[in-house]
This record gives C-alpha cells, sequence and structure tokens, in this order.
C-alpha cells in the first residue's frame, strides 16, 4: 500500500460569486464526515484536516540566513488549498476512486499526489 495526498482545492466563493452559505456548508461538513466515516471503516484512513482560510496564513522564508515571516497568503494566483486527506491506498486507480468521492463530498476540486518512497538507510 501507498500513501497519498488528497488536496481539496476551494474557492472562497461560489459560482454567483458570493461566500456559500450556512446551510450549503453544513451539507458539505455532513457528506465530508459520511466520506471520511467511510474511508476509516475501509482501512484506508491516515489523517485528515481542514485549513484555516488564506489570510490567516504565516510565510516563512529563510534567505541567507535571515528569517522572513510574512502575513496572510503565498501570492500564488490560484485557488487556495482548504484541507487534505492523507490515505492509504493499493494503487493510484483506487486513490482516484477515493478522490472522487472527496470531491462529491465537499464539492470542490481534488488533487491526487503520492507520496515519494523513503530514500534507504544506511
Amino acid at each position: 500500500m501507498s500513501h497519498y495526498l488528497l488536496s481539496v482545492y476551494s474557492p472562497s466563493t461560489n459560482d454567483a460569486g458570493e461566500p456559500p452559505t450556512e446551510a450549503e456548508m453544513a451539507k458539505i461538513f455532513e457528506q465530508v464526515s459520511d466520506f471520511n466515516a467511510n474511508i476509516q471503516e475501509a482501512g484506508a484512513w491516515v489523517y485528515a484536516g481542514g485549513l484555516m482560510p488564506p489570510a490567516e496564513a504565516s510565510v516563512v522564508h529563510v534567505e541567507d540566513g535571515e528569517l522572513s515571516v510574512d502575513d496572510g497568503p503565498y501570492p500564488t494566483g490560484g485557488i487556495p488549498l482548504g484541507g487534505f486527506w492523507i490515505i492509504d491506498a493499493p494503487d493510484l486507480d483506487d486513490a482516484v476512486d477515493y478522490a472522487a468521492k472527496a470531491s462529491a463530498a465537499c464539492q470542490a476540486m481534488v488533487e491526487v499526489r503520492a507520496f515519494q518512497d523513503e530514500p534507504p538507510q544506511d
């Protein structure tokens, strides 16, 4: 089995350009809770977490030994990372199946990436 990162990219607005309503968010939270229960029952659960909004981020950078800590999101211009799952799946096809269910549950795009193998220890 391999570990995969399922990253949820969630825009802060819906298709109408408005933030999701409380009812929309409640439905998403319920669906994600059901999805979490299903992957735990299947033995694929490793860890999951939602993230605070990008405006609450700190960007840390060390260059030439100097520490810089800035408030707010890293300026990527893309859709922010909203949360993630780490799952244990036999292969990419199974990981994609889980990601499809995750995407349906949270109503957002989900990226699937395998973790790198650890280098051998001497």
